[in-house]
């Protein structure tokens, strides 16, 4: 054959095969199936099916769009990274700003383009360093930030005209900007060269996260404020990140995470128009930020679904710039999917997330290190999160390509689907009268808490596979060098920074720029954040700020819910659960009632799914179950167990305290009678802490993995030897 008749040579034609046809064949080969059953019933109640064909598309609205203009499923910008890929992030807090600051240095030398900032509980929380209630919390969970001083330190050598930072930042929001603010102006940058994102994401921190200090309704006075001054004065900073990614780490399925974030967008919009801006003023500098676990396609679905969402809700306020319509966001590679159990599965964990966020079209990404299901990155885990990031926009090409799942059969419907499941959920909190009040209700908070049982249940029994955990584990852990930060020593030298600038500042010029905040708040007059901004100049304090505005609006508290029955509901079914609860009636009958455990939170970490989690199974399994009030001191703990007569207390840590608080909690139940109750931890803790907590009384840790029935049984073994042994000595 010549090369010509090679060339000319035609592909045989095939003729198309009915969908019925491919039915019949895959009931030949998977004989034991449906076929039309095949795939996955996802969390969101969506069946993901096995086969995807065109008759899943052609009834769909928006399949034939482009990226860059409405409704922009297929990207905010018209050429998305094949011109400019997304922004990778590191976001990070080590203990001291000095710290912090060299780490950010080396990040942006290494390749990153942009700083995040993770700040520690008590600046969160509105506490200086020299609280008598953050003793176990500074410098833990991030940088501890208490002045103006602090942020110079932090941002030293740090161009920021030219590094945009991201700030999660909620609760003291309006010290942590303006410090940021001010130290900008003493760097020599002004206010409309700054680049960047503040969270200012409130109503998510009532649902999940729990770093807020003021009530509702002053906290969305409080945003109004900022989004104005920023709308007005920093044209490049992003006013709000409007955060899914807490609620997805809580427990929210990818519908839920979708529809409670574009509902809290929505309210953000309505407060700020209630300002009197137009809406083109500050609708283009609103960001989001999501969460990306495992659940690839979903992830994709929901990113390109959050597009088309946010274009039709913001459509309904007529904006006149494009750029008004559209949505921006930032994401996180899942936290909660990193384990403790055979770690390096993390950095596979974390590249399928980072691949999701990027087929999605994220405009700014921060890879999680693979120990942080432990402790904070160490440099060495960091890298390799970075470097993750790296090489897909380096040697994949896959930035090459705008929305390469466009036109696919599968992700068409399913973004469709996505998007109608979180209409539906929506429209449901519309009907409520809008995001603020179904939060204020608790039933926001409950959705999600329902939906985290209900997957750590499917976990804990083996429906859901976490490998190395539940499946195919290794017979012995080896221990992984981690960062740990002496809380100690932060806190001194924090204490000891902040006489200093006490003993140097005008007492008097502070004050009076304190008492124009409290006059403020009192009258509803005035921009919060510009008065913020001058008392900060003067050296005011994150606390005194925050308690400036607290003599106003109170400090908010929580009622402490749980639901029950969803755990067992997915459960019970499992191997040994009517055991457990057999041997939970065999204890009352013994002893006279059913094993009581007080589950709690010590210090100023709010992140209580798993606390949460553990309550709503131990509940259903048998046992009488209080819930610690949130943001407890340990003599405080100890009071409530006491009063309320538990066998135990189980303190869940996520933020590092525990070789501080739990030795305290121990110590004050010793101090205050209660030295018959059983202690004991579960959460986040390194394994080379676990003699430590032995050693100070602790009777049972439970570290993550852990499945809540085994710990459940365990704690009621304890309760029992230590009632047994109680009665022979008696």
């Amino acid at each position: 054959m010549s090369k010509d008749d090679n060339n000319s040579k035609e592909w045989p034609k095939v003729e198309g095969v009915k969908l019925e046809d491919w039915i019949k064949s895959a009931n030949k080969s998977a004989p034991n199936h449906d076929s039309t059953k095949l795939g996955w019933q996802t969390p969101d109640g969506i069946h993901l099916k096995a086969l995807y064909s065109a008759q899943d598309t052609q009834d769909l609205p928006f399949t034939n769009t482009l990226p860059g203009f409405a409704p922009f499923i297929r990207g905010p910008q018209a050429t998305m990274y094949s011109v400019r890929p997304w922004t990778i992030r590191q976001y990070a807090g080590f203990s001291t700003a000095e710290e912090s600051n060299e780490f950010y240095r080396k990040s942006l030398a290494a390749g990153g383009q942009g700083v995040s900032v993770a700040f520690d509980l008590p600046t969160h929380r509105g506490y200086d360093s020299d609280h008598p209630r953050v003793t176990g919390d500074v410098g833990k969970a991030g940088v501890a930030i208490d002045t103006v001083e602090d942020m110079k330190i932090l941002f030293n050598q740090i161009p920021l005209d030219k590094v945009s930072v991201s700030m999660t930042m909620n609760g003291a929001v309006l010290p942590v900007l303006a410090g940021y603010i001010v130290a900008a102006e003493e760097q020599g940058v002004t206010l409309n060269l700054l680049s960047g994102t503040i969270q200012n994401d409130i109503l998510k921190e009532f649902m999940v996260r729990n770093t807020y200090i003021y009530p509702p309704e002053p906290s969305m006075r409080i945003i109004g404020d900022i989004i104005e001054f920023t709308s007005q004065k920093m044209p490049k900073f992003n006013s709000i990140s409007i955060s899914g990614y807490h609620m997805q780490e809580a427990g929210a399925n990818q519908s839920l995470e979708l529809a409670f974030t574009l509902a809290d967008g929505k309210e953000y919009v309505k407060t700020a128009l209630a300002k009197g801006l137009d809406v083109d003023e500050f609708a283009g500098r609103l960001s989001f930020f999501f969460a990306i676990g495992m659940n690839f396609y979903l992830e994709i679905a929901k990113l390109r679904a959050a597009r088309l969402l946010w274009w039709r809700i913001m459509s309904e306020f007529s904006p006149k710039n494009p750029k008004s319509l559209m949505l921006r966001t930032h994401c996180q590679t899942s936290g909660w999917s990193l384990t403790e159990q055979d770690p390096y599965n993390n950095v596979v964990r974390t590249t399928v997330e980072a691949m999701a966020a990027v087929f999605g079209g994220t405009q700014s990404l921060h890879t999680n290190s693979f120990d942080e299901a432990i402790a904070l990155p160490t440099e060495f885990s960091a890298r390799i999160a970075r470097n993750t990031q790296l090489i897909i926009q380096e040697e994949t090409h896959i930035t090459s390509v705008v929305d390469p799942w466009a036109g696919s059969y599968m992700m068409e419907k399913l973004t469709q689907e996505m998007a109608d499941n979180a209409w539906e959920i929506i429209q449901e909190v519309e009907a409520m009268g809008g995001m603020t009040k179904a939060v204020d209700s608790g039933w926001a908070k409950l959705k999600i808490e329902a939906a985290a049982a209900e997957k750590q249940a499917n976990i804990d029994s083996g429906k859901d596979v976490i490998v190395g955990v539940n499946k195919y584990q290794l017979a012995e852990q080896d221990d992984l060098e981690v960062r740990e930060v002496d809380n100690n020593k932060v806190r001194e030298s924090q204490v000891l920074r902040l006489k200093e600038i006490k003993s140097m500042r005008d007492s008097h010029a502070v004050e009076k720029a304190l008492e124009a905040i409290t006059s403020a708040a009192h009258s509803g007059e005035g921009n919060l954040l510009d008065l913020t901004v001058q008392a900060m100049r003067l050296r005011a304090t994150v606390g005194e700020v925050s308690d400036a505005l607290e003599s106003i609006y109170g400090r908010h508290r929580a009622d402490t819910q749980k639901v029950t029955g969803v755990y067992a509901r997915v459960y019970d079914s499992a191997e040994g659960w009517e055991k457990l609860q057999q041997e939970i009636s065999q204890f009352a009958d013994d002893f006279g009632r059913r094993p009581r455990v007080m589950i709690a939170k010590l210090g100023q970490d709010g992140h209580d799914r798993g606390a949460k989690v553990v309550a709503t199974a131990y509940a259903d399994l048998g046992f009488d179950v209080d819930m610690g009030v949130l943001f407890q001191t340990p003599a405080e703990c100890a009071r409530q167990a006491i009063e309320n007569d538990v066998h135990a207390v189980g303190i869940s840590t996520l933020a590092a305290g525990h070789k501080t608080l739990v030795p305290e909690i121990i110590a004050e139940l010793k101090l205050q009678g209660g030295e018959d109750i059983v202690v004991f931890v579960g959460g986040v803790i390194p394994r080379q802490d676990y003699q430590f907590l032995f050693e100070a009384g602790v009777q049972g840790i439970y570290g993550p993995g852990t499945p809540i029935p085994a710990s459940a049984k365990d704690v009621l073994e304890r309760i029992r030897e230590h009632l047994v042994s109680q009665q022979s000595l008696n």
